[in-house]
């Protein structure tokens, strides 16, 4: 799979990170430039060429979504977090209780990242690796199971701090590599997955819930959340709110191609919802 490869460093001193999203900027930021996306998309980033990364092919549990900033339960949330920044090279990590991060050992670590566009919030969508590159900044290198194996996204789904959420950018070889994984991790018990219940239900009462209580799909996670914003006080209706969202997918085992998460999402007594289908067996149009 061809991608665009970018050397620079990671920081992460004023931001918020969690475990898919990170800053960057390129040793040279005019190579931002070079990042490609669909209608017109380019990556977002400030004078001195500071960008955001959203991680390829994977979904973290929420640490702050949308304008309540809801999260999700916290431990497995912060777990990826801090996993993340300490694959990159971060020590001694320190942050305000609003996830803003006020220090790290060192400001900066040297990295690259591996892309074929950005999404539609100007991030550049990536695999994150650390230290020396496997090719020249600036220019396109075939990314294969090996190189995807030195990421911190192949890493991520290895520890089970992570969903896998796959896109149709992202090649079949490539998706494959990180389906296996994920259901490695399942099977052996790593990290999030022997709480979570995307698959088994979920029972949500209301949005403590969803904060504090069920590990589930960060997708659908936020699904509901903008589905209990509208005053929703029962899971009941949520299949009519999902099929007005239409997220696009294919579901990858039976080849079937869906518009709106309903088709694989279940509610039972009103309050325990389900989807029919892991995540990695589907595979989503757009991010």
């Amino acid at each position: 799979m061809p991608m665009l490869l970018i050397k620079g460093f990671y920081h992460a001193r004023g931001s918020q990170p969690d475990g898919d999203t990170i800053h960057f900027t390129p040793d040279d930021p005019e190579e931002w430039g070079l990042v490609g996306g669909g209608a017109g998309r380019r990556v977002e980033h400030n004078a001195l060429g500071r960008g955001t990364l959203r991680l390829d092919a994977i979904d973290a549990l929420e640490t702050h979504y949308g304008a309540r900033r809801v999260h999700q339960p916290l431990r497995f949330a912060h777990e990826a977090r801090d996993e993340l920044l300490s694959w990159v090279g971060f020590t001694a990590v320190q942050h305000r209780p609003d996830e803003t991060v006020i220090a790290t050992t060192p400001d900066k670590v040297p990295g690259y990242v591996l892309t074929r566009g950005a999404d539609v919030h100007g991030r550049c969508v990536a695999l994150a690796g650390r230290g020396d590159p496997p090719g020249a900044s600036g220019l396109e290198i075939d990314v294969d199971v090996p190189v995807l194996r030195m990421t911190a996204n192949h890493h991520l789904v290895a520890a089970g701090l992570v969903y896998p959420t796959f896109y149709r950018t992202l090649f079949t070889t490539l998706r494959n590599e990180l389906a296996d994984t994920a259901r490695q991790a399942r099977e052996a018990g790593r990290g999030l997955w022997p709480s979570d219940v995307t698959t088994e239900g979920a029972k949500v009462t209301g949005q403590a819930s969803l904060t504090d209580e069920v590990v589930i799909l960060p997708k659908l996670f936020r699904r509901m959340v903008d589905y209990l914003a509208l005053g929703n006080a029962s899971m009941t209706c949520l299949p009519a709110f999902l099929a007005g969202v239409r997220d696009r997918f294919s579901v990858l085992s039976t080849g079937e191609r869906r518009a709106g998460l309903h088709h694989v999402v279940e509610v039972a007594d009103g309050q325990t919802v389900r989807m029919s289908h892991p995540a990695e067996d589907l595979v989503f149009d757009d991010a």
